[in-house]
């Protein structure tokens, strides 16, 4: 609690963190402004009203047409709307079977309704809009045809087949599930995948450790490496290890073997002692020790810095600063899913705006930290079909369980957020915009992103829900130097771990110079060639051609300048609940 909170704040503060337990953390003033804005202009909009009765009305037609051609043709016959591509409940063939067809039809016809009845209201503002149109559909998504025994065929013909056995698996599950989120346990599963067993083994030593980091040295695969080293800073939302999964998927280890000394920066987990530990914090003791330890490593060998979503737009900012102050120890920058211009950062500023940040400023302030289920069900929200309605389904009608994978087991891992750095990244980033906008203040200055000069490589990634490539791609608007531009399919996580051998990856890339004219991603994504297999083999060849000599591997540590071994990998902040 700090010292200046006034009475009525404190009273005000506890009780938006006692409705936060009850709301997961979404504020219901921001809810019922959003809400007030689309019903008062619409209730003003006789206009926009006329039209909505007339699509009721026409789809209505649609509907009563496509169920008289179904009478007629005993019940199969060609949908009258088609679910959007990215929707897959209804792509089953017995989907189209009378009575189901005429199920998923009203269904989707009423979601289309709908979605044309919380857009394009004039006088809205679009972040109500966007609000709107949002929780409309998660409401409607709750009465899917799709969600329910009875009128979902794929789970009547399974309970048929299996004389109702898989509602007893799906029953059992449920009540594993519930277990495990009172004892708040991983699933049972996850004993399959053990950090430093199975995950994360990439043989390596912890060589400095301070309050929030450890940094991590790997043991190098080859007889030379090239003279500049690699660091990784990866987001300290969720664990470090998704980049080094299992051997088979492990960019760490990927790097290693292809000749170069790899660091990683491993965080702390934060409890409510670390309530105070901001930015400047993250910047100082994250990014910065890392490099001044490195380069006692490798005899001031210039730095490969690579960051990895919120890991890369810190290491943006640090990488900015170290420009303005004359620091010319990073010999090329690389960002993977990493935004640093918030204005179309997807989905999630649905839940940015002054009453929704205040309200989960108040909520961390109870605890000191952004609990990691509370963001969790964010994320979730955002991809509901997929992360939750869907799960159910297979889960607790079906009966069945998907096997969990290692990227499963790390997504379980979660973390937490200090108060102080999270509520300085939502207001500052996310709410304001400060860095893209040269607002960013660090030590009683601006830092301007077009201060980096160093060679940048950037990835987006095609289906990404929390860094939206176009998102991403704005780098080439903040930058004043070369920029190698990669999209690759999959999504924020997956897209990333994108490993040799994985099968149905596709990637395009081009560089950009920094005196060429500017293209904006739509037109970008139209002229680049799609390339079949992973992006990883050209992150290697574009490090190559930016390194210098080959040398014999560095010592690990150097206890001559205090960087001792402290003990093998993964290390223990990443063994913190």
């Amino acid at each position: 609690m700090k010292s200046d909170d006034s009475q009525p704040q404190i009273i005000d503060k506890i009780l938006h963190a006692s409705m936060a337990k009850i709301t997961s953390g979404l504020s219901p003033s921001a809810l019922m402004a959003a809400y007030a804005d689309w019903a008062v202009h619409l209730a003003s909009s006789p206009g926009k009203q006329s039209q909505l009765i007339e699509k009721a009305a026409r789809k209505f037609a649609r509907l009563a047409g496509y169920l008289s051609e179904c009478s007629a043709t005993l019940g199969e016959n060609s949908p009258c709307i088609e679910p959007l591509p990215i929707d897959k409940r209804f792509s089953e063939d017995s989907w189209q079977k009378w009575p189901f067809n005429l199920l998923y039809q009203s269904f989707l016809l009423n979601q289309q309704w709908w979605s044309n009845a919380t857009t394009d209201v004039r006088g809205v503002t679009q972040q109500h809009e966007n609000v709107m149109e949002f929780a409309t559909r998660q409401i409607l998504d709750v009465f899917s045809p799709s969600n329910y025994l009875l009128t979902n065929p794929q789970l009547l013909e399974q309970t048929e087949k299996e004389a109702g056995q898989n509602l007893v698996r799906g029953a059992q599950n449920f009540l594993d599930d519930l277990q495990q989120t009172i004892a708040n346990k991983k699933p049972k599963a996850g004993a399959k995948f053990v950090v430093g067993k199975q995950l994360a083994i990439t043989p390596g030593k912890i060589i400095y450790r301070n309050h929030l980091i450890e940094l991590i040295q790997y043991t190098s695969t080859t007889d030379e490496v090239r003279s500049q080293p690699i660091l990784i800073v990866p987001a300290w939302i969720m664990k470090y290890y998704i980049l080094d999964l299992s051997p088979s998927n492990s960019l760490v280890k990927y790097l290693t073997e292809q000749g170069f000394t790899v660091f990683m920066v491993s965080w702390k987990n934060p409890d409510a002692s670390d309530r105070d530990l901001g930015m400047d914090d993250y910047r100082n003791m994250g990014v910065m020790d890392a490099i001044d330890a490195i380069e006692k490593i490798t005899n001031n060998a210039k730095i490969h810095a690579m960051g990895y979503c919120l890991g890369g737009t810190l290491l943006s900012i640090a990488a900015a600063t170290m420009a303005r102050e004359g620091d010319n120890r990073l010999q090329s920058l690389s960002l993977f899913a990493a935004q640093v211009d918030f204005t179309e950062a997807g989905e999630l500023m649905l839940f940015i705006n002054e009453s929704q940040v205040t309200f989960l400023e108040d909520m961390m302030w109870e605890k000191g930290y952004l609990d990691a289920k509370q963001m969790s069900g964010a994320f979730q929200l955002l991809r509901s079909n997929d992360l939750i309605w869907s799960r159910i389904v297979h889960d607790y009608l079906m009966g069945e369980r998907a096997p969990l994978n290692d990227l499963m087991a790390w997504n379980f891992d979660t973390t937490r957020m200090p108060y102080k750095m999270h509520s300085q990244y939502l207001r500052q980033l996310f709410l304001n915009n400060e860095l893209s906008e040269g607002q960013y203040i660090v030590d009683g200055k601006p830092i301007y992103l077009s201060d980096i000069r160093v060679p940048t490589f950037i990835v987006g990634t095609q289906k990404d829900h929390v860094a939206p490539w176009k998102s991403v791609y704005k780098f080439h608007l903040e930058s004043d130097t070369d920029v190698t531009f990669l999209l690759t399919s999959g999504g924020h996580n997956a897209g990333i771990v994108s490993e040799p051998e994985h099968p149905h990856r596709t990637y395009q890339i081009a560089t950009t110079k920094k005196e060429a004219t500017y293209i904006d991603p739509d037109s970008w994504v139209a002229t680049q060639e799609e390339h079949d297999g992973s992006w990883w083999p050209e992150l290697a060849k574009w490090l190559h051609s930016h390194s210098g000599k080959y040398i014999p591997p560095p010592t690990m540590g150097n206890p001559k300048k205090k960087l001792s071994i402290l003990c093998d990998a993964p290390g223990t902040y990443v063994m913190q609940d």
